[in-house]
Formats: C-alpha cells, sequence, structure tokens
C-alpha cells in the first residue's frame, strides 16, 4: 500500500514502511500525518506482521526533521498543538505491537532521529550522519528527542549533542549507544530485514509481551516492574503458542506459532 508521502509493503511477515519525500524526507505535518495513517493501518493487520522496518526513500536521507519554511509563521499556540500531534504519531511507532527497526542511511537529522528513537532498534549505514541541529534555529529537540535521548544516551552525552547542535559519524553513534549495529553503506536495508526474519520466527506473543514490558519498564520502579513482568509471564502461560513453544522444544522440531 501507499500514498504520495508513505509507502509500505510486507514481505515475509515484516512490514517495511518508507518515508517517500526525497530528498531530505523531510518530516512536515503531512508526511507526519502519513505515517501515522500507515501504522493505523498495520495496526489493523497485526496478525499478519511480526516486525516493521522503517526507512526513508532516496539516497540522501533517512529523514532530516521538518519542514524549516514553516518556522516564521508559528506561535506558541498553534507549535504546542502540532508537538502534541506529533507526539501522538510517534507514540504510535513506539508502541506498534510488534518490534520496529529503523534502518538509517544518509541523514538522520533533528525530527527524523527523534522518529528513529521512537523505533525499538537501530542499524546504520557506515556513511549516516546523525545529530539534533535545532539549536542553530534558537529551539531545541521538541518531538520526544530530549526524553527518548535518555534512554540511550549519558545524561553529558545528551546535553552534549543537544547542545551543540553539531553531526555525528554513525561509528560515534554507535559507540555512544545511539545505534545498535553499523553496516557497509547499500546493506542497511538487507541488516534491518535479516533480523527482522530472525525476530519474525520466534513467538509474536512472546516478543509483543516483552516489549510492553521494556517500554513500560522505564517509567517504573523495581517493584512495580517486576509485578508488570510477571503479569505478563503468567498471562503468556494460558496461550497456545507458549504450548506450542514447549513441545516443539520437546519434540526437537520448529515451533509453529498462531498469535493465539
Amino acid at each position: 500500500m501507499s500514498n504520495s508521502l508513505v509507502c509500505f509493503e510486507i514481505q515475509d511477515q515484516t512490514a517495511i514502511v518508507t518515508i517517500n519525500h526525497p530528498p531530505m524526507n523531510a518530516l512536515d505535518p503531512e508526511t507526519k500525518e502519513a505515517l501515522g495513517q500507515v501504522f493505523i493501518e498495520l495496526d489493523e493487520r497485526r496478525h499478519d506482521i511480526r516486525a516493521v522496518v522503517l526507512t526513508g526513500a532516496g539516497d540522501k536521507a533517512f529523514a532530516a526533521g521538518a519542514d524549516i519554511k514553516a518556522f516564521p509563521e508559528l506561535n506558541p499556540a498553534t507549535a504546542k498543538r502540532r508537538l502534541v500531534r506529533s507526539h501522538a504519531i510517534y507514540g504510535l511507532v513506539e508502541n506498534f505491537e510488534q518490534p520496529v527497526i529503523a534502518a538509517l542511511h544518509g541523514y538522520c537529522l533533528g525530527g527524523g532521529l527523534e522518529l528513529a528513537l521512537s523505533c525499538d532498534i537501530r542499524y546504520a549505514a557506515k556513511s549516516t550522519r546523525l545529530g539534533f541541529p535545532e539549536v542553530n534555529l534558537s529551539v531545541f529537540p521538541g518531538n520526544g528527542g530530549c526524553v527518548r535521548g535518555l534512554s540511550c544516551l549519558s545524561l553529558g552525552r545528551l546535553k552534549e549533542l543537544v547542545f551543540t547542535g553539531e553531526m555525528i559519524s554513525a561509528e560515534d553513534a554507535l559507540s555512544y549507544g545511539l545505534v545498535e549495529k553499523v553496516v557497509p553503506d547499500g546493506q542497511v536495508l538487507d541488516a534491518a530485514m535479516d533480523l527482522a526474519r530472525r525476530i519474525a520466527g520466534r513467538g509474536p506473543l512472546g516478543v509483543a509481551a516483552a516489549k510492553k514490558v521494556i517500554n513500560r519498564c522505564r517509567n517504573l520502579s523495581l517493584n512495580e516492574g517486576l509485578e508488570l513482568e510477571s503479569d505478563y509471564w503468567a498471562w503468556l502461560t494460558d496461550t497456545e503458542d507458549m504450548k506450542e513453544g514447549a513441545r516443539a522444544f520437546i519434540e526437537k522440531r520448529k515451533p509453529n506459532y498462531n498469535s493465539r
């Protein structure tokens, strides 16, 4: 399925979502809305999907932030409305039932990096350049970058990136914990698809429950997190997939999962 700004296809139980707004795949309001609609449609088909790979069209960028031409017309009220809507759309990505893998290439800047942080896992091509350049416009990352960045960056490293607005290499991003893997140029989509296929071969209910627990535990105390973890684990014992996984292990065969 596709529209003029975002398209997707499903291969091997993996949805490949492409931001189709080259050359920079700027995340203007229309593109964000298109992205949100795609994830709503994918949610309706979630039983056919076990992973999502998110990438950008063209060779120049995964996504390079907002459409700056609209900035001079903003005021506090319109800016707040746009940010609240952006948070909701990025939340659709972050909270999608199955894992979302970002395949990064070219420039991944500003709102594009914030979108990548909404994904569960980030792979980057070697020449990828990442950063939060917003301070060059006398603003700062407002689409979740300051909040989600704390999940993978140290406090000082996040402040360094945000306060300077400077770009970093994929290798630096890897050492900082901002991405999980760096691959040669031209291979990042294949690498992300390989990971998606490996995830698709696992018990989908277990993967989905693990994602919920990991995401929610970030804001819980240790005891609250343990309680949530035990609740979801116990729930899985009442599913057909859990029984099938155990039987397949005992019988030394490949399990046949049906998301039930």
